[in-house]
């Protein structure tokens, strides 16, 4: 038997094989009087941290034989971020020793405290330890790492203050312990880290000011701090980082203005400041490399600076108080007004009940639903509102790994289960690296069901991608109306840890200001990197909304039908029903509605008289011209004043006080001016009104509001207000109040008096706290005022 075949072959295999062990130990051999060999205390340090963290060490490529420094440990053309290996290592070698330089234990889940061992790797310039769940505090013996140049630990969940003895590492170039669980100030004598280039210290629960000494870093490039806890301004010492590209700031609590000198900073490519507490007017200057900007969620107002024009910027105003002029705005989209602070659109007069969207995709209907395409080119900062002011969305955040990553995700994969009954609707979905927002506008308030939907289209389960590509995680936050209702929500997760399963989750929110707000937040959880760069952040397939009430609004957007201008306010009234109407302002419609084929001078005649009436009844306080009640004259602009106040009842169905309303609504004139300085005029509109043009309502609003001035000589004549009603000319801007609103308290009898005239008891009537009710003077009787404001007017009078 020994010489058979089968015994030659096997001691031929057995001879082979001992002569490549040897071959290989030979090669090892050389290789270690090449390079060197690695310190037992730092192979013991390694093996005791990868033991205590449950790594083997057996199958690292770059562990042969027991010695780490070894295969693509000293490998030059291999990097320590490659992807291929994970545990890595990279080592510095001499030819007689070799340390450990380079360590990388990256989004492993590995579980528990930092080893002590660890801190005894003094020679380690680059420690990447991001992505798992590390617990507890940093050690101070991290002070003995003073060759560091890259230190991440990034999205785990170590706690306590960040260690003062990270000063201590001034070679540091970059440093990162973003999303974790870290408190307290930012110490000091993190101000000697002046080589600093890029620092990640996002979504913690740092508090204090910002520090000044970051303006030490004169060689920083990368700032990103959003998600803390921060009060008090932006340090002036700012002024000094002009080599930043990167400045985040978002989701504190930081006042004040921007840095006046940013347009100094010309390499500035990322400014996001959202959710603070800014204030002011945006920066007369930027540079042309700044083309990211959210400044969301603030309280900046003011005009826009000339660069707002800038074609390719990428920019998110959404919720401040800006001024929105046709003027100076031409490329930012038209519904910006609407989503300013308190989302004035409809604000007060709803005209819709419900909303459905198909986030990132086109049109489609479901079980009777029409969601309503949503596929516009969104990017880091970016907002969009429907032509009917029905809906909006708005993104905030850039994909820091890929910055070619779209918005959109999409799959060509056919889902088997369908959104609703018909058409699935999941084959795409709009997708964030940070924070994505949609808005209901304009809705009646009450209880709506809301209904989210989503699917994971973009991470794979273990049975499409067997292996590492299986385990991307995507975990985010869901708010409502502020609120959040989930946290670390996983779409994969929910549906079983499967792909490609539809998820419908539902809540119920409180409408109680004619919006409804969704806000979907990445929180730096989850994955970042898998299957491929910037695969994280909020993904969405549709939301619908409806009603848990039965509504009373038309839920029909407005009409657009340009009717004759001349039956301006025929038109705004007639849906409420003109029987509703008292007398005169019946009349004030018909009059109006004619005013154009007839001769004006008719028709102030008999808008004279229509005032007259009313005040001959004793009507409550608002129709008399303030000259005329407070001293008894009678000027040629004393019914201009009544005619302005019979428009605004004309357009809010109601009378000109009433002390059943809220205290800010009790009288007209002072809520429609408080209406227009907050540019909500069309909260004026009557409830009741389903239907109405906002650009002529804000027509009649505006001649209203001149014609309520308190100097005559500031209010048009009547053919002026006519012709302006008519649109034969433009309606001159209304800038100032009226001074009885300013100076005047109504509950004070005390008070009425204008701000030229000195208090008399012969110069002015009293009114009631009550009531507000004119008691007359008989002398200066508005019946005896009928035949005066005749004799005014005159024959043919049109003089402006």
């Amino acid at each position: 038997m020994g010489g058979s075949p089968t015994s030659s072959s096997l001691l031929c295999a057995c001879s082979l094989a001992f002569y490549y062990y040897f071959s290989l130990m030979s090669l090892l051999q050389i290789a270690r009087a090449q390079n060197g060999t690695t310190p037992a205390s730092e192979v013991s340090a390694l093996n005791s941290v990868f033991s205590q963290w449950r790594i083997p060490t057996r199958l690292n490529p770059w562990n042969i034989s027991g010695e780490p420094c070894s295969g693509t440990a000293i490998d030059n053309s291999t990097s320590i971020d490659s992807t291929s290996y994970n545990p890595g290592i990279k080592c510095s070698c001499d030819g007689t020793v070799c340390h450990i330089t380079q360590l990388k234990v990256y989004a492993l889940d590995v579980e528990g405290g930092i080893p002590d061992e660890l801190w005894s790797l003094t020679s380690l310039t680059n420690l990447n330890l991001g992505q798992n769940y590390l617990t507890g505090r940093l050690s101070s013996s991290i002070a003995d790492l003073t060759q560091m140049q890259y230190l991440s630990f990034g999205i785990n969940a170590l706690s306590g203050e960040v260690p003062k003895e990270l000063g201590n590492l001034t070679n540091l170039l970059s440093l990162s312990f973003s999303s974790n669980d870290f408190s307290g100030s930012l110490p000091s004598e993190l101000g000697n880290l002046t080589n600093l280039q890029q620092l990640w210290g996002s979504d913690n629960g740092l508090t204090g000011s910002i520090p000044e000494f970051i303006g030490n870093w004169s060689k920083l490039q990368v700032l990103r701090l959003q998600g803390n806890s921060f009060e008090g301004q932006i340090p002036s010492t700012f002024s000094n980082l002009i080599l930043l590209t990167d400045l985040v700031l978002r989701n504190n609590n930081i006042s004040g203005s921007i840095l006046s000198n940013i347009g100094d900073f010309q390499s500035l490519a990322l400014l996001f400041l959202g959710n603070n507490n800014f204030n002011g007017m945006l920066p007369a200057l930027k540079s042309t490399s700044l083309l990211n900007i959210d400044v969301s969620y603030n309280e900046f107002s003011g005009s826009f600076p000339s660069w707002i024009n800038e074609q390719g910027l990428e920019l998110n105003l959404v919720a401040n108080n800006f001024t929105i002029e046709s003027a100076n705005n031409s490329v930012l989209h038209s519904g910006l007004r609407c989503l300013q602070r308190n989302f004035p659109c409809s604000r007060n007069s709803p005209i819709y009940s419900d909303f459905a969207i198909k986030c990132g995709g086109p049109e489609f209907t479901s079980s009777k639903i029409v969601f309503e395409t949503e596929n516009e080119t969104l990017g880091p900062a970016s907002y969009y509102v429907t032509s009917t002011n029905r809906w909006a969305v708005s993104t905030a955040g850039l994909f820091l790994d890929n910055t070619d990553t779209p918005y959109v995700s999409s799959s060509s994969r056919q889902f088997t289960v369908s959104l609703g009954s018909q058409s699935s609707g999941y084959e795409t979905a709009r997708i964030s690296p940070g924070s994505l927002r949609y808005y209901g506008l304009g809705l009646q308030n009450g209880n709506y069901n809301v209904t989210l939907h989503f699917a994971e289209i973009a991470l794979l389960d273990a049975t499409r991608a067997p292996g590492w590509r299986s385990l991307g995680r995507r975990v985010f936050d869901i708010y409502i109306q502020g609120n959040r209702v989930l946290k670390d929500f996983d779409i994969k997760k929910e549906a079983g840890g499967v792909s490609f399963q539809p998820v419908q989750i539902d809540f119920t929110a409180q409408v109680s200001e004619n919006y409804l707000e969704i806000h979907l937040f990445w929180a730096g959880k989850g994955t970042c990197c898998i299957p491929v760069l910037g695969t994280y952040g909020p993904l969405i397939s549709a939301i619908s909304a409806v009603p848990d009430f039965i509504p009373t609004v038309s839920n029909n957007p407005p009409t657009s039908k340009k009717s004759n201008k001349t039956s301006l306010i025929v038109g705004i009234v007639a849906p409420v029903g003109v029987g509703t109407l008292n007398d005169g302002r019946v009349i004030a419609v018909k009059q109006l509605s004619v005013a154009s084929h007839q001769g004006k001078s008719q028709f102030v005649a008999e808008i004279a008289t229509i005032s007259a009436v009313r005040q001959r009844n004793l009507v409550k306080f608002g129709y008399l011209a303030p000259e005329y009640a407070m001293r008894g004259r009678l000027t040629e602009k004393a019914d201009v004043f009544g005619f302005g106040v019979v428009a605004l009842e004309i357009v809010s169905g109601r009378p000109n006080s009433d002390s059943s309303l809220e205290e800010e609504k009790i009288y007209l004139l002072e809520w429609a001016w408080r209406l227009h300085e907050n540019d909500n005029e069309v909260g004026l509109v009557d409830a009741n009104l389903l239907e109405f043009d906002e650009e002529e309502v804000k027509r009649v609003i505006g001649v209203a509001l001149l014609c309520t001035q308190t100097s005559p000589q500031l209010r048009p004549s009547m053919s002026r207000a006519v012709a302006m009603l008519s649109g034969d000319i433009e309606v001159s801007a209304v800038t100032t109040r009226p001074g009885y609103l300013i100076d005047w308290k109504f509950n004070d009898t005390t008070s009425f008096m204008t701000t030229d005239t000195p208090r008399s008891e012969n110069e002015y009537n009293q009114f009631s706290s009550s009531s507000a009710t004119m008691v007359g003077d008989l002398g200066h009787s508005p019946i005896n005022a009928v035949h005066r404001v005749q004799e005014i007017i005159g024959e043919g009078r049109s003089r402006d």
